[in-house]
């Protein structure tokens, strides 16, 4: 029919020219985000492009409905101020019509988005979360460049090694090793011939062969000298705790649905009301694309990026109150989504019936002064 293939194919143009504009915004952040995390040392410099990767599946789901969002309500809007609507409006078509072209057009842009959500989202975050916890969890002298001063993560520790070791003997990491490390009131500097890493059991420790340690309790004022042949320093045991500290975002759809703990179900009701509110923003475009064709501006459009952020914070919500045990999952989405559902059919029906209603309203009054002036 020439009504659905007119506006599938406005929208796709414009869904198209809408997601190239949001990716190119979102990608340009995430990638000043990416870059900072690299100098800040929470990431590989070698890495940046697969966290930029991770990110951008991890936001895709909400970049599609928001393009799939705004291209509605411009193509609509577009209709509005040419006048096309009131030249359908005038052959029978009223704006509920308008629900089938949209979501026939729409409907691959949802199953994508529910397939990023139920699949992508958890194993790019779990694939980021492993990628920085591998970062993360290498020790603090494998970090150290030779012959420059370097701070730990946490910055309770600085390094220092002259050499790197020159003969590649197995677990030998540096040459002339100096440490120094301060927590509390007490500040202690170890020098060693050499340092090698370790792994006992769980831990990865740094063995210092051949060296002094100089203790000072700044509090007290107390100051201890030893020497020691062999010394070992505990610098890492997360990597046993990080498979077992999973976040729930990390985790896939099915084994939250086997484990339904709060925090999962909070998970749950943000993939799930992510999807709802996708095929809500559709219906909820057609209501607010109305506008006045002897208007120039575009409130609407503006009217409807307010309306997505509020959307968008009250899933975040959602999830937070699930998660707390507030609110059960199927409330929660109830609730927002199915509120939201009713509201955006409301729309459409009062747009649907307001030119009728002022049509009739403006029939009685003129009835109503024609009988005054008789």
């Amino acid at each position: 029919m020439l009504f659905d293939s007119t506006v599938r194919r406005e929208l796709a143009r414009s869904f198209g020219a809408t997601l190239v504009v949001i990716l190119t915004i979102v990608i340009t952040m995430m990638l000043i985000r990416t870059l900072g995390m690299a100098a800040g040392g929470n990431v590989a410099p070698e890495d940046v492009v697969l966290v930029l990767g991770y990110y951008a599946l991890g936001h895709l789901p909400t970049m599609l409905s928001l393009s799939m969002f705004i291209a509605v309500v411009v193509t609509l809007g577009r209709m509005y101020r040419d006048s096309e609507m009131v030249i359908w409006f005038a052959s029978g078509v009223g704006l509920g019509r308008f629900v089938r072209p949209v979501l026939r057009m729409a409907w691959p842009v949802l199953l994508a988005v529910g397939l990023l959500l139920l699949f992508v989202w958890p194993w790019g975050n779990q694939a980021g979360t492993e990628l920085r916890g591998r970062y993360e969890q290498r020790s603090d002298l494998s970090r150290v460049t030779p012959g420059v001063f370097q701070s730990s993560r946490d910055g309770s520790r600085v390094f220092f090694i002259d050499r790197a070791s020159p003969d590649g003997a197995a677990g030998v990491e540096g040459q002339n090793v100096f440490v120094l490390a301060r927590r509390d009131t007490l500040e202690s500097v170890t020098s060693a011939h050499r340092g090698r890493l370790v792994d006992v059991g769980p831990q990865r420790m740094l063995q210092l062969d051949e060296g002094q340690r100089n203790d000072t309790d700044s509090a007290s004022g107390v100051r201890t000298l030893s020497s020691f042949e062999r010394y070992r320093v505990v610098v890492s045991d997360a990597a046993a705790r990080s498979a077992a500290e999973r976040p729930p975002k990390a985790t896939t759809t099915l084994s939250l649905l086997r484990n339904p703990t709060p925090r999962n179900q909070g998970e749950l009701a943000w993939r799930f009301g992510l999807l709802l509110a996708a095929a809500n923003l559709l219906l909820l475009g057609i209501g607010l694309a109305a506008t006045q064709p002897r208007r120039a501006s575009n409130w609407n459009l503006l009217f409807a990026l307010l309306s997505f952020v509020a959307y968008f914070n009250l899933i975040n919500l959602s999830q937070s109150w699930v998660a707390s045990g507030r609110l059960g999952m199927g409330t929660a989405l109830a609730l927002i989504h199915g509120g939201v559902f009713a509201l955006a059919l409301s729309l459409i029906w009062w747009r649907d019936h307001a030119t009728v209603w002022r049509a009739r309203f403006s029939r009685g009054g003129s009835g109503r002064a024609t009988g005054a002036c008789a």
